[in-house]
């Protein structure tokens, strides 16, 4: 009964915290600044005695500010960041490593002094005790010794190096180290790599820590392309091996994929006995390990393949395409086995993943198995690609296809119809990348050859039929490809063959064509045509062609683009000197006033009443004036029906609002009832008080 009451006291209690975050004036003029201050001075005041807020702001802003004024930045503004840093928060320290760091890859810095302030204040809070603050001073540390001289290295971050690398510093340390070793291998030379760089690395290959170990393996990459190809064979080759034994998958995962890195660098014999069977050995291993290890095993397969096909026996290439085969269908055998809704989701990722990775290694494994081989070894997978249940799966299928066509050459008619069914795919994201890549200039030159071929023929149906089935390329090939090779093609037989089921396939094939072209000067290129060269052509056969495109355009552009570009047209040929057009556009008439809508199109509804006054009044031709009659029977009682339709409209309209105003007469009834309850209840509280009065009188 007190709702209306409890639903106020509920608003002012709402009301008070707001008021209470309101800013005093006391905290608006500390965060008021002098507006006659310039940029870096404004910078300076508010790393000052600005609030962190503020402090953050202009430490975001930094970047700009040595755009404008370089020197001045890092005279007056860096230290103070610089002291702002000392104890200073996550958020700040996330906004200063995310500044220096664009400032280093906008390469907006002149002098290495610079470059070396933005290094002395990385190295100071390089080992934060966040992880997250510490990984982003890291990379920018990465970045700045791309840009410092290597003496500036050697002293400043190599000898720190070595002293953070023993296993004493803190893990965080010792994986900062290992990305820091492979960065900076490329500024010194194999010499210096050789002497300094290369014993901290094998020590780090060592650590007891098994991401320690996985990291500086995939840093060796870098140290052995400084190094050189006989210190690599001599030093690192050995250690990638040991790692590649290592107890841990993914430390084995990370020699594995270094050593496929390091291939070219590897002469026939190292190849031979030390990848070859290291490679066949993996192979083995990951049939029965996690998908994580497999995916990465499958992104490199093509890679492996090509780089050791000159090293492997017959047998072991067998054993390869055989363990590319079972890639290829990985997770389609074991779905719905999973009990756990979330691991299974997790494996059924995890194997979409690999057969994506499958997709983007078949052109490397056409080559591995010969293209004359293609149909009896890779044939059966590739067409499981192409038919994948999932989209993300056909759509890397697609994206490589044309690759394949290119190395089967002359048996490029294997892989028919697995075009045609990514060409027909349901999803627009499979068919888009072979429509960008596939519009095979012998697939064009072929259709377009076939059509020709036809056309000179006696044989229109099979002309009609083929024309027909061209208005699906709209959907498959690009609109610039359709513009240039089919268009004028259509266009053509639109106009000059005289068999009329063939001319309205190819207005419909046209108008397809005009219908899902997304360049509007193409669009506009094509409707010129057809205006200039049929509705005001010279010939009456090509006017009777445009009525025919009229009708076919009524079926498939919307009624506003047919009233916009072909209604105005069509209209105009009541003037025509020929009266077979005249009577053609009087049947033309109904299908015209029926994609008029009042009061929208009130002049096109004008300009049709027009051409029929017009007709009924001058005609002299007996077959017109009797057509017009008719039709304007049609007209006058499709009028008279929207006139009926438009007045029900109107009355339930006005329903409506009269049912609308009744809604809020009785909400405002109610409120009434409720405050007539109120001042009852006020009203009997009064009595009461007053008697209670009374009572207090009488005692």
């Amino acid at each position: 009964m007190f709702g209306p009451l409890d639903d106020l006291h509920e608003l002012a209690f709402i009301e008070r915290p707001i008021r209470r975050s309101l800013k005093t004036a006391e905290e608006i003029d500390q965060l008021t600044v002098d507006e006659d201050l310039n940029d870096i001075e404004r910078a300076v005041y508010l790393l000052s005695v600005g609030q962190e807020v503020q402090r953050a702001s202009v430490i975001s802003n930094l970047p700009s500010l040595v755009r404008q004024n370089p020197a001045e930045t890092f005279r007056r503004v860096v230290p103070k960041v610089r002291e702002v840093l000392n104890g200073a928060g996550a958020d700040i320290q996330l906004a200063a490593a995310a500044s220096f760091l664009t400032i280093l890859q906008d390469d907006i810095i002149l002098i290495h002094t610079h470059t070396f302030s933005i290094l002395k204040t990385v190295l100071l809070h390089l080992n934060h005790r966040d992880t997250v603050v510490s990984s982003a001073w890291l990379e920018t540390l990465l970045w700045a010794i791309s840009a410092l001289p290597k003496e500036t290295i050697k002293q400043e971050v190599l000898n720190p190096l070595l002293y953070q690398s023993q296993l004493s510093h803190s893990l965080q340390a010792r994986l900062a180290s290992c990305r820091i070793l492979g960065k900076v291998a490329c500024k010194f030379d194999s010499h210096i790599v050789k002497k300094e760089l290369l014993p901290l690395a094998r020590s780090l290959c060592q650590d007891e820590d098994l991401e320690v170990r996985a990291c500086m393996c995939r840093q060796l990459e870098s140290i052995a392309r400084a190094s050189g190809v006989d210190d690599t064979r001599t030093e690192l080759l050995p250690e990638l091996v040991e790692l590649a034994g290592d107890e841990e998958s993914s430390v084995r995962l990370a020699a594995f994929d270094t050593v496929i890195n390091l291939l070219e660098m590897m002469d026939s014999d190292d190849r031979l006995h030390i990848v070859v069977p290291m490679v066949m050995a993996a192979c083995e291993v990951s049939s029965q390990a996690d998908e994580a290890v497999v995916a990465s095993l499958s992104f490199q397969f093509g890679k492996l393949c090509s780089g050791l096909a000159g090293s492997l026996s017959e047998e072991q290439k067998g054993r390869l395409l055989q363990r590319f085969k079972v890639l290829c269908v990985t997770g389609l055998q074991t779905e719905g086995n999973q009990t756990d809704s979330n691991e299974a989701m997790l494996i059924h990722n995890e194997a979409m993943l690999i057969r994506c990775n499958c997709c983007y290694n078949l052109p490397a494994m056409v080559v591995f198995a010969d293209s004359a081989h293609f149909l009896s070894e890779l044939y059966p997978s590739f067409s499981s690609l192409c038919s994948d249940p999932e989209v993300s799966v056909r759509r890397s299928a697609a994206a490589g296809f044309h690759q394949v066509v290119k190395l089967l050459g002359q048996n490029v008619q294997l892989v028919h119809k697995e075009l045609l069914s990514l060409l027909q795919d349901d999803a627009l994201e499979v068919r888009q990348p072979i429509r960008m890549h596939a519009a095979f200039p012998e697939l064009l030159a072929a259709l377009l050859l076939a059509e020709q071929t036809v056309g000179v023929s006696l044989r229109w149906r099979l002309h009609e039929k083929l024309l027909q089935r061209y208005s699906c390329l709209s959907r498959l090939l690009p609109g610039e490809t359709l513009h240039q090779n089919f268009s004028p093609r259509i266009f053509n037989i639109l106009t000059t063959n005289k068999v009329l089921p063939v001319q309205k396939e190819a207005a419909r094939t046209f108008c397809t064509f005009l219908r899902y072209n997304r360049k509007q000067e193409q669009r506009q290129e094509m409707m010129e045509r057809l205006i200039q060269d049929l509705a005001q052509g010279r010939s009456y056969w090509n006017r009777l062609r445009f009525l025919d495109v009229c009708e076919t355009a009524t079926d498939i552009f919307s009624r506003k683009y047919f009233n916009k570009h072909f209604l105005v047209p069509a209209l105009e040929l009541v003037h025509d000197p020929v009266a077979n057009v005249r009577y053609k556009l009087c049947q033309m008439l109904p299908r015209l006033r029926s994609s008029l809508r009042l009061p929208a199109d009130k002049q096109l509804l004008q300009k049709l009443d027009f051409c029929v006054q017009k007709l009924l009044c001058r005609e002299k031709d007996k077959d017109v004036v009797a057509a017009i009659r008719k039709v304007r029977i049609y007209i006058n009682i499709t009028t008279l029906r929207l006139y009926y339709i438009n007045i029900i409209t109107l009355r339930l309209y006005y329903i409506n609002i009269i049912t609308l105003r009744l809604y809020y007469i009785n909400i405002i009834t109610l409120r009434l009832y409720y405050i007539n309850i109120i001042t009852l209840r006020l009203y009997y509280i009064n009595i009461i008080t007053l008697r209670l009065y009374y009572i207090n009188i009488i005692h």
